[in-house]
């Protein structure tokens, strides 16, 4: 039965992988060879919107919907004049643009995978209440966005100059947060703040915010439920761990106690631990979009495994500098012993999942991840461990489907982007490799270092995720480095480098600031150790003399944010060690990092959506 099933899923991973491919041939418009049918279909959405049909509105719409990122077309807006009231509601005209799309191409893949009687009856019914389930998210999300980023947030900044600290002690101080699982701040919410009449805010449940949606969103997940009471799963047997889950999904989405938010949602987690099947739903997980209050996004999803992949011995490499790091600052840190081993048995008890996204709705139309590691709750992972979702094979089509642009040819040597490229198009190995350490690393990285109160304690002036993604990747390339492979160090630097340069671009988009200012500090070393100068063009030295240098650098680092998080200090004084406010946005301590920056910024307003029109042909 299972050898059937795991057929039907490669046929079905086929499915999905041609749909991406039916996507990524938007890039296609843009160069010489032109599918008309798909040039209408952006140019009509441009014009809709009121931008000009030029090839840099293309590539932003493009980028919108098929990297299902806003941040070009957010500048394209700007660069076109509206203010900031017409932004807003061009961002969701984009968005709702985008979830037609999605929900059309989702509904196609659902219908070919009962056609072809695919998978078995219990699984095909998973495809299909996921998809209703979806349908509700992606309309609620238009609402969530409109009363938490565009509405209090927007308020929030407004009463308090932009003085974002004066927001957080607000917050502490009326206790505006979420309670944890023994009535402790917790470091997520599950509600939101709606303003009383004498200007005062409170604190309101999903439930009662978003009544009509998430009354909607129960009567899917409840109709979903039933389905699948119906049927049996023969091939797992994971029916009950199904049921379980979507019955504790309802009971937190109808908690209208906000003291009992993150217990119910702490549940879902729980159960969904307990799902282990090769098709994976997603629920509500992340809270990056709301700065303030951490209000848990509207994801939704299925995910689905690549039985083929694998990530290699990423895990042990891992557990072994972590035990080495631990080690080296032992006596500094007398009473930590329970944070790392906590941790170590987290990373342990990992569940690793290798695929792609099949379906995804709601928030996942505004950014859709490479890779993740959740749930969130340290209460849960405790008891149960993590998943580690990594969709490999999704970033390396797109990779290679994205046009070449003009700014890397302006900003990079060339030898540098050939050799990037050479493993991009003709190494597929060694690119995999390098995706297990940067990316799988990553993700393994985040489960380090962390207590049940960590985040709540260090994000105090709220700038805990700030250096928590550098805390990751950073966790990734010490496990290569405390055991490093020769042929993969210069790409792992080139990699990193262009990650770091790259992230500049995100300067000004809110919801990724914590990976903006991740790019600030790998600035920082890559400046600081003479990696990178940068005069009238980058000057990148990828000698061994260099590559020694950076990795030292790293290895201090590293070691120095590992006591911060052992000690947990606010994580304010470890970012501003090389990023402080500046106006509304972070910007670089050191000098030659900030002209950098600056430059690098400006050339991506001015050229960030031209492309190097003759750059890819050599290498297809």
């Amino acid at each position: 039965m299972k050898k059937a099933f795991y057929k039907d899923l490669e046929e079905v991973y086929t499915l999905i992988k041609n749909k991406q491919e039916s996507l990524h041939a938007f890039y296609d418009i843009l160069g010489a060879e032109s599918d008309n049918e798909k040039e209408r279909f952006i140019d009509a959405f441009l014009t809709k919107i009121g931008l000009d049909v030029t090839p840099e509105n293309r590539m932003s719409a493009v980028t919108r919907l098929v990297s299902l990122r806003d941040d070009s077309l957010t500048q394209a807006f700007k660069k076109a004049g509206f203010s900031e009231e017409e932004i807003i509601q061009k961002k969701e005209e984009a968005y709702l643009w985008v979830a037609d799309f999605y929900l059309k191409m989702h509904q196609s893949l659902v219908e070919e995978i009962e056609a072809k009687n695919l998978l078995t009856p219990f699984y095909r019914e998973i495809f299909k209440g996921v998809h209703e389930v979806g349908k509700v998210f992606s309309g609620w999300q238009s609402s969530w966005t409109a009363h938490i980023i565009d509405g209090v947030n927007r308020e929030l900044y407004r009463l308090f100059n932009g003085d974002e600290e004066k927001i957080f002690e607000m917050f502490h101080e009326k206790e505006l947060f979420d309670k944890g699982h023994d009535g402790e701040k917790g470091d997520r919410s599950y509600s939101v703040l709606v303003e009383q009449e004498d200007g005062s805010f409170k604190s309101v449940p999903y439930a009662e915010a978003f009544a009509q949606e998430v009354t909607q969103a129960l009567l899917a997940l409840a109709e979903f439920k039933n389905s699948l009471l119906k049927l049996e799963d023969d091939v797992f047997d994971l029916k009950e761990a199904h049921i379980n889950y979507l019955q504790a999904i309802i009971e937190a989405l109808a908690e209208k106690d906000t003291a009992k938010l993150i217990p119910r949602w702490a549940e879902v987690d729980r159960r969904w631990m307990k799902v282990t099947a090769p098709l994976q739903i997603g629920h509500p997980l992340e809270y990056y979009e709301d700065h303030y209050k951490k209000a848990v996004a509207l994801e939704w999803d299925l995910r689905i495994v690549n039985p083929q992949n694998s990530a290699g011995d990423v895990k042990e490499k891992i557990q072994t500098m972590y035990a080495n790091v631990f080690d080296s600052l032992r006596d500094e840190v007398a009473g930590s012993e329970k944070i790392y081993e906590s941790s170590l048995k987290s990373a342990d008890k990992v569940q690793l999942y290798l695929g792609r996204p099949a379906l995804y709705y709601g928030a996942e139309f505004c950014g859709l991840f490479s890779a993740q590691v959740v749930p969130n709750d340290e209460v849960v992972t405790k008891e149960e461990g993590k998943k580690i979702f990594a969709f490999a094979d999704n970033v390396l089509e797109a990779s290679r489907a994205k046009p070449f642009m003009k700014i890397q040819k302006e900003v990079f040597p060339k030898w540098f982007l050939d050799q990037s490229r050479d493993v991009l198009f003709k190494k597929e190995d060694i690119w995999y490799d390098v995706y297990n350490i940067t990316t799988i690393g990553h993700e393994f990285g985040h489960i380090l270092w962390i207590d049940d109160d960590t985040e709540s304690i260090m994000n105090k002036t709220g700038n805990f995720k700030n250096i928590e993604e550098f805390k990751a990747t950073t966790g990734g390339l010490c496990a290569f480095f405390h055991s490093e492979t020769d042929a993969l160090k210069a790409h792992v630097l080139n990699d990193t480098v262009r990650r770091a340069v790259g992230l500049i671009a995100w300067k000004e988009t809110g919801e990724v600031e914590p990976y903006y200012c991740e790019g600030l500090i790998h600035l920082h070393g890559l400046f600081e150790t003479g990696v990178l100068k940068f005069g009238k063009k980058l000057e990148i030295d990828m000698s061994d003399e260099g590559y020694d240098r950076i990795k030292a650098w790293y290895l201090n680092t590293y070691k120095s944010l590992a006591r911060h998080y052992l000690h947990k200090e606010d994580a304010s004084v470890f970012l501003h060690r090389y990023a402080q406010k500046e106006d509304k946005y972070f910007m670089p301590v050191r000098d030659d990092v900030k002209y950098f920056v600056n430059y690098y910024w400006n050339l991506h307003k001015e050229i960030g959506q031209v492309i190097d029109e003759r750059g890819k042909e050599a290498w297809l």
